[in-house]
This record gives C-alpha cells, sequence and structure tokens, in this order.
C-alpha cells in the first residue's frame, strides 16, 4: 500500500534503491537536493526554480526566461514588509481581469465544474478558508472562520470553528467577503514589524511553531496557485 508523508521534517534523509514511480510532492521545499545514478523519465515540475542543474548543465535562466508565471512565482517568498506588499499588489492585480471575466459569465458557469475540480465560486471559497487558516485566526487571533469557507477535500472532518458545511453563498457575497479579507491583510503587511514576522503561531490541523512571515507566504502561495488553476478552467468553459 502506498505510503503518504504528510507534514513530515525528511530533511537530510536518504533515499537509495527506493521506487518513486507515480509519487506526487505537493507544498514540499527541496533546497540543497543531490539526486544521483537515477533514471528520470516524464518528470513534470512546476515550481519556483532557482539554480537547477541537470547533468552539469544549469537550466535555471532556460526554464525562469520560458515561464510566463515567473515573475510573480519570484515574489512570493519576500524577505521583508515592501516585498510582502509588492508581492499582495500583484497577486491583486492578477486577480482583478480574472474576476472581471468571471463577473461577465453566468451563475451556472461560475459554478461548472472542469475535470471533477473546483468551480470558480468554489475556488473562491477556498482561498476565504485560506487567509482564515493561516492568517485571521492565527496571525489576528481571531476566534472562528468565516462560514461560507470551503477547506481542502482531506480536511472537511476537521472540526474547523465558524465554517458552515452547508453554506451556499453567492458570487457576490463571496466576493465581498475577500474584499474585506484583502483589505484587512493589506493593513496588516502595512504596520507589521521584523519581530512580530518571527513570532511563531498555531496553525489549526497543522499545529504550533509557524512564524507569520510562514503564515503570509501559505497565503501567497494559495492566491497563486488557485489563481492559475481558475485561469485555466475558465478558458475550458468560455472556450
Amino acid at each position: 500500500m502506498a505510503e503518504k508523508f504528510e507534514g513530515r521534517d525528511l530533511r537530510d534523509a536518504t533515499f537509495w534503491g527506493v521506487d518513486l514511480t507515480g509519487a506526487r510532492f505537493r507544498d514540499t521545499l527541496v533546497r540543497n537536493v543531490t539526486i544521483t545514478h537515477s533514471r528520470l523519465e516524464r518528470l513534470t515540475i512546476d515550481s519556483f526554480v532557482d539554480e537547477v542543474v541537470i547533468n552539469g548543465v544549469d537550466v535555471t535562466e532556460y526554464v525562469n526566461d520560458r515561464d510566463p508565471w515567473y515573475p510573480l512565482r519570484a515574489m512570493l517568498h519576500p524577505t521583508d514588509r515592501n516585498g510582502m506588499l509588492a508581492a499582495w499588489d500583484a497577486l491583486e492585480a492578477e486577480w482583478a481581469p480574472t474576476i472581471d471575466r468571471a463577473t461577465a459569465l453566468t451563475d451556472a458557469q461560475r459554478r461548472t465544474s472542469v475535470g471533477g475540480e473546483w468551480s470558480f465560486v468554489d475556488t473562491l471559497r477556498h482561498l476565504v478558508f485560506c487567509m482564515d487558516k493561516w492568517f485571521t485566526v492565527p496571525v489576528l487571533g481571531e476566534p472562528a472562520f468565516d462560514p461560507m469557507g470551503r477547506s481542502n477535500s482531506g480536511s472537511v472532518d476537521f472540526p474547523w470553528p465558524g465554517v458552515d458545511r452547508d453554506a451556499d453563498p453567492t458570487f457576490e457575497e463571496v466576493l465581498a467577503v475577500r474584499a474585506s479579507q484583502a483589505a484587512t491583510f493589506r493593513d496588516f503587511l502595512e504596520s507589521v514589524t521584523p519581530t512580530a514576522l518571527d513570532r511563531e503561531v498555531e496553525v489549526l490541523e497543522n499545529g504550533p511553531g509557524f512564524p507569520v512571515r510562514d503564515c503570509i507566504f501559505v497565503v501567497f502561495e494559495e492566491e497563486f496557485e488557485h489563481h492559475r488553476y481558475a485561469v485555466r478552467d475558465l478558458v475550458q468553459i468560455t472556450g
């Protein structure tokens, strides 16, 4: 039976004679990793790329020059408050025309699933949830999530405080909550100090010990990745 490694610290681990056929790596930090005497066949990598050398050839510049998402990818882990504000500005700028595009669709189209993935409305509801999980509750200390938030499929049975599993908000209601969350998030970034960014918090389901800066990075990554999914699916819906 296939093993599942989730929330595990595998730093400095050695994999020798291991068959990784069909393996999936998601939300994974792969840094200072060396792969030798191995076969890489039909390998797909969709990640931020920084100093990747394959068979002695540094392919970093080649890959990043051809990645249309690279400029934004490179902004998702800033080192200071100004960089965080710039990243948030860029993410909001990416989302704005996508929201406009979805607004022009019918409600049925906004609730259409492509290939079994979340609809556009459900994607936005998940981002409401992500903001609450990684920022509103652990960083601001709010007691509950917004009722409309939609958790990832593997966490639906977790007792998320305030989440209504039967919620069915309108597109406009979701946009209103998103706008309120975004304003609060921006206010925090505009005033946060380096000391506050280093403060460790507990994230529900994931546990304690997360620096605030890492929580912010998760918000950025969720916004980035789900925007890409949303754009991909809107192309299928609208042709």
